[in-house]
């Protein structure tokens, strides 16, 4: 029994401070390498503004991924889900089969075809908190955490949140702490070694 404590113990005080440190879970925020050229991120990666595009750092790996935006000054946005292979100096987004947007103006476009449109009415503006829900299969829409039965689809292969500024539009990003409760079943985006 003593040989026991003195292996354990003695393990831990020969020069080291007896502990291992914990490896820090990144946090899921736009990513400054997947970028515009003219794209600014500010806000420890949360905002955006300048001319542009940027994917978030984090793929939606999980089944049932939600993330919002709040439209901080308005202009020309969109914001989706996107492949690694979009271009993101060329907005408006949704143009060609690597991204799945909705654009400022309501509609929502995946290569270069209107998939859907928010009614009239339930156009966001500035202030407005904007929820994406995505399940490998479909992208549907909240504003202000009504859900405006919305959804688009038809994006392929590993996706990435994506967010599109221009014309002065100014976005911030919520990964987290979100402002609305996600729908049931929905959750906020987990690096791949926090699903297992």
């Amino acid at each position: 029994m003593a040989a026991m404590f003195t292996c354990c113990f003695g393990c831990c005080g020969e020069g080291g401070s007896g502990h291992i440190p914990l490896k820090e879970m990144p946090t899921v925020q736009l990513n400054t390498h997947h970028m515009g050229t003219d794209v600014v991120i500010v806000k420890s990666g949360r905002r955006i503004c300048g001319t542009g595009g940027c994917l978030a750092n984090a793929p939606l790996h999980q089944n049932k991924s939600y993330f919002e935006f709040k439209i901080q000054s308005s202009g020309v946005w969109g914001i989706g889900v996107a492949t690694q292979k979009v271009n993101l100096n060329q907005v408006p987004l949704g143009r060609d089969t690597n991204s799945l947007v909705l654009r400022h103006d309501g509609s929502v476009y995946h290569n270069n075809e209107e998939k859907n449109r928010l009614p009239a009415n339930s156009l966001p503006q500035e202030g407005d908190i904007v929820g994406i829900t995505y399940d490998h299969v479909e992208m549907n829409l909240y504003l202000n955490g009504k859900n405006m039965h919305c959804p688009a689809s038809g994006i392929r292969g590993t996706v990435y949140p994506v967010v599109y500024v221009d014309d002065s539009a100014i976005l911030d990003c919520q990964f987290s702490d979100f402002y609305h409760t996600p729908p049931q079943g929905y959750e906020k985006i987990l690096f791949e070694q926090q699903i297992f």
